[in-house]
């Protein structure tokens, strides 16, 4: 197949899945009753499919006894565990809305996500890294510890009823969440029933905050159909069947971790495994090797702290055969590192946003090496992308403009935002991502960047993404990160900043003598800086507005300046 223009269409087949996700886990019951479905090494948890939904329909009837219905906003507060897996499962059964929350979020944050939504119940952890979510709680809330559990009424957090706790200690104003799945009697499990009986595909069940880089976060709402048929999609693109187990290092807060994860392996017979609470390369290490990980999930950034781990030869990671790599543009040079070292033969990319349930394009185990570490693959089926200049005119094959994204996965919308909905989801139903991309003769797709972080430099437009691609080919660096800043004389200039592998020593005139012979005068950064980490997410995507704020600030520029 070869296109003129860049607009295409995925496949049609399969059909899409009608279903909700509480009758997903239902079927997955009826095929895998005995599987294992859920493992969670450092809690020491092993679930059967069976056990699963057992606990699920548990959790939903406890909270339907907490006067907790349909529609009601359930937020969960916490890093990677099972219980996060079972209140995912119990609130789709409940036709409940999950509302993730952050872990690395704040008090000011969090108060804002939990009004935004008017939040009714709150799982949330004692703590993850240096967080204290109780402590932030009840900064927010004082009421709290005066107050019944099941009945807080706080003063800034209006909405919020239910404060329930993962873990064994009694706290004053929270209920346990094992008393909550024990709560539910005979009555509430026939409610339950009548209940999952009414839900439909197409019913919000999710709500996932945006992280933007100005302004407050937007609530992205997502339905059954959005998340179900993506979770299927990207399973089938890494031939994901019965039988095999899944790791999984990336948040669950996020569609990688929900999504393409838990999702994924139930509508394919597979096995969840959480290695660690968060990313902790070791901990990845120990998990495959012991439950003989057949895939593994990460974010480019997780793969290069991986395979550069002092200790990354002491495992056996032979069990490994497939994974997805996405969250943010991959190296080239990283992703043929993956498949060469970490046995991940079938290793496919992924690209989307949250907005898009997530995933949009994915190439396949069937492509060739250059295909699968040059691009982003192909449109998933059922959906339809096409990439749009300035005029939103369609663009000529190989030609960059901003992709748009129609189809089944795209959001219901911004929670109680039409105006920003509107400026999202045109009246076609495209969904503008932002993104700069290209489409070439066959249908690959090729991340440029993102409109936002395009350099424009004395008017030659300059895309980060290719510096660093270059870049990365310097047997020093293990990682770079580029960003535009501003200047007097030219607008912008470029600013790299560069993590150099373990045990090397580089000098910036060294880096900026090795692209002068390769690259174009323009592309060539006029500010270098050595660092030893970057600032970033919790899922692992580099916050590179925060590289520009702080090279703005130590080299005293001007933002005026620009022209």
């Amino acid at each position: 197949m070869t296109i003129e223009s860049s607009h295409v269409k995925g496949a049609t087949t399969p059909p899409l899945y009608e279903e909700t996700i509480g009758a997903a886990l239902k079927q997955a019951v009826v095929q895998w009753p005995e599987r294992e479905a859920l493992v969670s090494v450092h809690q020491n948890i092993r679930w059967s499919y069976a056990e699963l939904e057992r606990r699920a329909a548990d959790l939903a009837c406890g909270l339907l006894c907490l006067g907790l219905e349909r529609g009601d906003r359930v937020g969960i507060w916490a890093p990677n565990c099972a219980e996060w897996a079972l209140t995912q499962f119990a609130t789709a059964k409940a036709g409940m809305i999950l509302v993730n929350i952050n872990p690395a979020y704040r008090t000011s944050e969090l108060e804002y996500t939990l009004n935004k939504v008017a939040v009714k119940a709150l799982v949330v952890a004692e703590h993850f890294k240096t967080s204290d979510y109780p402590a932030m709680l009840a900064e927010l809330a004082p009421e709290i510890a005066k107050s019944k559990p099941g009945a807080l009424t706080a003063a800034k957090l209006p909405h919020l009823k239910s404060l329930i706790m993962i873990g064994d200690v009694p706290r004053a104003g929270y209920l346990r969440f094992r008393d909550v799945t024990g709560m539910g009697q005979p009555k509430h499990h026939v409610a339950l029933a009548g209940i999952e009986h009414k839900l439909e595909s197409r019913d919000p069940i999710n709500i996932q905050f945006t992280s933007g880089t100005t302004g407050q976060p937007k609530g992205a709402t997502l339905s059954h159909r959005n998340i179900l048929n993506n979770a299927f999609f990207v399973g089938r693109s890494i031939a994901l069947e019965e039988g095999d187990r899944v790791c999984i290092p990336v948040p669950l807060y996020h569609c990688f971790g929900m999504v393409m994860g838990n999702l994924a392996c139930v509508v394919h017979g597979a096995t969840m495994v959480y290695p660690a609470d968060g990313f902790e390369a070791f901990a990845v290490f120990q998990a495959v090797e012991r439950e003989q990980c057949t895939a593994l999930y990460g974010v480019p950034t997780m793969f290069i702290a991986m395979l550069d781990h002092p200790e990354f030869a002491r495992f056996n990671l032979r069990s490994l055969r497939t994974g997805i790599m996405a969250g943010a543009p991959c190296p080239i040079e990283v992703m043929r590192r993956v498949i060469e070292h970490m046995h991940m033969r079938d290793v496919t990319i992924a690209y989307g946003m949250t907005e898009t349930s997530p995933v949009s394009f994915q190439s396949s185990p069937d492509d060739d090496i250059d295909r699968r570490v040059s691009t982003v693959g192909r449109v998933q089926p059922h959906l339809e992308v096409k990439i749009v200049d300035a005029e939103g005119k369609t663009t000529p094959v190989g030609i960059a403009g901003e992709l748009c994204t129609r189809g089944y996965s795209v959001m219901i919308g911004y929670w109680d935002e039409p105006e920003k909905t509107a400026e999202a989801v045109d009246k076609d139903g495209w969904m503008h991502t932002g993104d700069l991309a290209t489409l070439d003769a066959e249908g690959y797709g090729n991340i440029v960047g993102r409109i936002k972080d395009m350099v424009i430099r004395g008017g030659e437009n300059v895309y980060p993404r290719e510096v660093e691609e270059f870049l990365f080919g310097h047997p020093k660096i293990a990682d770079v990160q580029v960003v535009g800043v501003p200047d007097a004389k030219y607008g912008e200039e470029l600013c790299a900043w560069i993590k150099l592998k373990s045990g090397e020593k580089a000098h910036e005139d060294e880096i900026k003598a090795y692209c002068r012979n390769n690259i174009a005068h323009y592309k060539v950064p006029r500010y270098i800086r050595f660092v030893d980490a970057f600032p970033m997410t919790v899922t692992g995507k580099i916050q590179k507005f925060l590289i520009r704020e702080e090279m703005i600030k130590e080299l005293g520029l001007n933002e005026q300046k620009t022209a």
